[in-house]
């Protein structure tokens, strides 16, 4: 795991020499193929290696941190940062994670909004009422007001909770944007638009496509199937499902493995050229996922200088 996280820092470094837009990372708990727990000490030590992506925590599960703790963890790192950091906060799903940390699932909403509503006034700079008692928290974030604070979900009460106390939304499905469009609206607010997101889907490349895929289909089905898991068990609506084997998964077109010219081809008749790569998807192995990554540097990138 050490050699993984090593690996992840590099390829921080390696994403803003190229001129990356923004790198995101997640966390999950009690996962027994060691899925990051800590985002923000991750996110500090990616900050310490470069000089202008942005950060996202895509997303912090709210009810599993103590608020006050968290506004200085955050104003830390966005001190570090200088002010790159958007986080993302999210009521978590996974029964086993709330078991860990002795939660219970009926206070996530609760405690999201009283997450939020910290966070926003320990980011202003001054004093505020804290369960009872007058709190400061300090230093003062680098950003003036400190990071924005969006809420992800995918369900309509997420969505409309997000439109009533947070800076924005991030649906885990494009269908859900249409609740939180709406409630903004209701408030009186302008209307925000279409959603913002599209269907989830992993790039890699390969020199050969066949090779590839076979090579890394075994990752792109512990994470699908992991994830189907986790959300089926809570009923959730979700871009995740539990897939019976490599061919299915292929087909679904949620994971693809492509050349840099069908990359190139692709991204060239679109209106708006953009990739995203998720290199160590599920355990890919370090060297995999640079041979994925050079291929991007050397052979798609200089397309489109």
């Amino acid at each position: 795991m050490a050699d993984r996280y090593s690996a992840a820092l590099d390829m921080a470094e390696w994403a803003d020499q190229l001129g990356c837009v923004t790198i995101a990372v997640s966390e999950h708990h009690t996962s027994p193929d060691g899925y990051l727990p800590s985002p923000i000490p991750m996110l500090a030590a990616m900050a310490a290696r470069t000089k202008n992506v942005r950060f996202m925590v895509a997303a912090l599960i709210a009810p599993f941190y103590d608020p006050l703790r968290l506004a200085e963890d955050m104003i830390v790192l966005d001190n570090i940062s200088k002010g790159r950091v958007d986080l993302v906060l999210g009521a978590g799903y996974v029964r086993e994670e709330f078991d860990m940390f002795g939660v219970p699932m009926n206070e996530r909403a609760k405690r999201v909004t009283e997450t939020v509503r910290t966070l926003k006034a320990a980011f202003s700079g001054e004093s505020f009422e804290y369960r009872g008692r007058t709190v400061r928290v300090t230093p003062a974030p680098y950003r003036p007001g400190g990071p924005s604070l969006v809420l992800g979900g995918s369900s309509e009460a997420a969505a409309r909770r997000a439109a009533r106390i947070a800076d924005g939304f991030i649906p885990s499905l494009p269908e859900v944007w249409d609740f939180y469009r709406d409630e903004v609206q209701k408030l009186g607010r302008p209307d925000p638009g279409p959603s913002p997101i599209r269907a989830n889907t992993v790039v890699a490349l390969a020199e050969d496509v066949e090779d590839g895929w076979k090579q890394m289909s075994p990752y792109f089905l512990h994470e699908t199937n992991a994830y189907g898991e986790w959300q089926a068990q809570s009923n959730l609506a979700s871009p995740y499902h539990t897939s019976p084997g490599a061919d299915q998964l292929r087909a679904s077109g949620q994971y693809r493995v492509l050349t840099p010219e069908q990359l190139v081809i692709e991204q060239k008749e679109s209106s708006f050229p953009f990739v995203q790569f998720h290199p160590m998807c599920g355990g890919i192995p370090p060297e995999t996922a640079w041979s994925s990554l050079r291929l991007f540097e050397r052979e798609v990138l200089p397309k489109f200088a």
